[in-house]
């Protein structure tokens, strides 16, 4: 991704971060905060997700286009999800089926 795209999405994705407060927003959209598995540095980025018996689904659009899923490979790695106005902790697992699809199941911690 080219540094002007970059900058954009990264604009984007912080006005969505902020505009969480309003309720509509909060019935599909949610903010997603990890730390960076090279980096170490604590993320937020904003997802739509899906609730489930156990937690969250988030289907990932374009996951070639993006990076944050990557650190959630394996088995996977601990996140904080915002749900009904309130951070959760859990742990995520990012499954990739074909080219163009991923989902990152999320297990809510009680």
């Amino acid at each position: 991704m080219n540094s002007a795209l970059r900058t954009a999405v990264g604009g984007f994705n912080r006005i969505v971060v902020k505009l969480q407060v309003l309720p509509w927003m909060r019935r599909r959209m949610t903010v997603v905060t990890y730390v960076g598995r090279r980096s170490g540095r604590e993320f937020s980025t904003p997802v739509a997700y899906f609730r489930t018996d156990s937690g969250v689904r988030i289907d990932v659009m374009m996951p070639d286009a993006k990076n944050w899923w990557r650190n959630f490979t394996g088995a996977g790695g601990p996140l904080t999800v915002r749900l009904d106005g309130a951070d959760r902790t859990g742990h995520a697992v990012a499954e990739r089926s074909g080219k163009r699809r991923v989902t990152v199941s999320v297990h809510l911690a009680e």
